[in-house]
């Protein structure tokens, strides 16, 4: 697994992370409406955790293969049934979900800084110093 597929896939998670607060603020007044979360750092934890396939990096297609690939889990949604915040059913909370955003959005740029960090390393290792 290397860094640039990994946060491409935080990168993802956290675009669809917004997506998914957004409706939820959209949604904070409808009627019987569930909020939903992206689920995607405990996932990638887990999945690391558990990783015990060992794979090599074949340069070659003639080169043989050692071990299996490890895949990058994908960022899951999951809803809130479990609270009701108004009487008409809705669990929105609008000041948790504009944190939610605030945080999202540090997050986000920090992986994009991150992602112009690794390919000023790959221009570097390609052309040299200048």
């Amino acid at each position: 697994m290397n860094n640039i597929s990994l946060l491409q896939k935080a990168l993802d998670a956290s675009s669809l992370r917004q997506q998914v607060i957004s409706n939820n603020i959209s949604n904070s007044e409808t009627p019987g409406y569930k909020s939903k979360q992206v689920v995607f750092e405990d996932i990638l934890k887990k999945h690391l955790t558990n990783q015990t396939n060992f794979s090599g990096n074949r340069t070659d297609s003639r080169h043989m293969v050692i071990g299996t690939p490890s895949l990058i889990p994908s960022a899951n949604i999951v809803e809130n049934t479990g609270s009701i915040m108004q009487n008409n059913g809705n669990n929105v909370d609008i000041d948790e979900e504009m944190t939610r955003m605030g945080k999202n959005s540090l997050w986000y740029y920090t992986l994009t800084e991150q992602v112009n960090s690794e390919f000023q390393q790959l221009s570097i290792a390609i052309k040299g110093r200048s």
